[in-house]
């Protein structure tokens, strides 16, 4: 009787852990599902309302980002401004991560994956750039996700 009860209660422990990994898993599925949701959201913004304004909402206060000649263009303000020049007015950006990956705590993720910029120059012609982008995520206190480097 006892080797039974030794046996269901092993068997009782397995059933649970695996319970728990499963669920572990999920949520793991769920935030990455947040992210994804996260840059098209990013994305449908910036077609709608422009790269300055998408870059600035979804960025956190400190947020960096690299751009040309590996300059670093820190804060929210700034980036709203990098992104209010000229170039970017009519500039239409698509991307798709390839790789998403969220911490075991869910507080910072990452992407990364390929992007085409469109440019449209003052006499109509049209030219794209492609390139390879990485941002991070950070969850804010309020439980929102916003960028903290691209």
């Amino acid at each position: 009787m006892k080797g039974r009860q030794f046996l269901f209660g092993l068997g009782l422990i397995s059933l649970l852990s695996s319970c728990s990994a499963e669920s572990s898993q999920r949520t793991q599925q769920e935030l990455k599902e947040e992210i994804r949701q996260q840059e098209h959201a990013f994305q449908k913004m910036l077609k709608e309302q422009g790269a300055a304004q998408a870059f600035s909402t979804f960025a956190a206060n400190d947020a960096t980002i690299k751009r040309q000649n590996d300059s670093l263009i820190i804060g929210k303000a700034a980036i709203k401004n990098y992104y209010s020049a000229p170039l970017y007015q009519n500039a239409l950006a698509e991307w798709e991560p390839d790789l998403i990956d969220v911490s075991t705590d869910g507080t910072l993720a990452y992407t990364f994956g390929e992007y085409q910029w469109h440019f449209t120059d003052s006499i109509g012609n049209t030219n794209t750039y492609r390139g390879v982008f990485q941002t991070v995520w950070k969850r804010m206190e309020d439980g929102s996700w916003k960028y903290v480097w691209d």
